[in-house]
């Protein structure tokens, strides 16, 4: 089995941690040696040792980590997540997609991907490094979502879209087909994208603006 580590003991960390177990019980394909973070609260270390999982240091535990050790990043910042990839560029990571997701045909996952229960993903998609892709969230055909994005819960990407690198597009909201969501830029929770986000933008509302 493959050896892994999870970086990240937040909220989304333990959810991660859960996806690996899920894939484990489908058919064992990694040890799950434990979990990194540089500044665990307590009351995060009380929510590992209620699941069962082990804090083994910060993140400077991984520089001397066995080749073979795989990495995910369970962050849910953007900039985080690429400071990471950035500081260990030999490292190798893992993607852990959930089996109760649906994969469509042509849809490749870029290293580092994660893929929350009940995501639907249809066909002709491309999904970029370190990327996260939430509870419930569907993509349509022929879209691509850039490295360290992020879709919050059930979030809705039409076909044709393009979520650029380091875009978060938050619980509920909804992209419609054929648009671009510019790097870095952030979709408000419960939005509707009708036309093209700049990058490094801020939009709400239905429609977002």
């Amino acid at each position: 089995m493959t050896p892994l580590v999870i970086i990240g003991c937040g909220g989304f960390g333990r959810e991660v941690w859960n996806n690996a177990q899920a894939i484990n019980t489908v058919a064992p394909r990694f040890e799950i040696l434990g979990m990194l973070d540089d500044n665990l609260s307590a009351e995060n270390s009380a929510a590992l040792h209620r699941i069962g999982a082990t804090h083994l240091g910060g993140i400077e535990w991984f520089e001397s980590a066995a080749d073979d050790v795989h990495g995910v990043i369970a962050i849910g910042s953007p900039r985080a997540r690429s400071a990471i990839d950035s500081r260990f560029p030999e490292r190798r990571w893992a993607t852990l997609v959930h089996p109760d997701t649906t994969i469509g045909p042509d849809v490749t996952l870029a290293p580092g991907c994660v893929v929350a229960p009940g995501a639907r993903l249809s066909t002709s998609i491309r999904v970029g490094r370190h990327v996260h892709i939430d509870q419930g969230v569907t993509v349509g055909h022929d879209s691509l979502l850039g490295d360290f994005s992020r879709l919050n819960p059930q979030s809705c990407i039409s076909g044709n879209v393009m979520i650029e690198a380091g875009a978060t597009v938050g619980a509920s909201a909804t992209v419609i087909q054929g648009l671009r969501v510019g790097a870095d830029a952030l979709v408000g929770a419960g939005a509707v994208v009708t036309r093209d986000i700049e990058a490094s933008t801020t939009v709400k509302g239905v429609p977002a603006r």
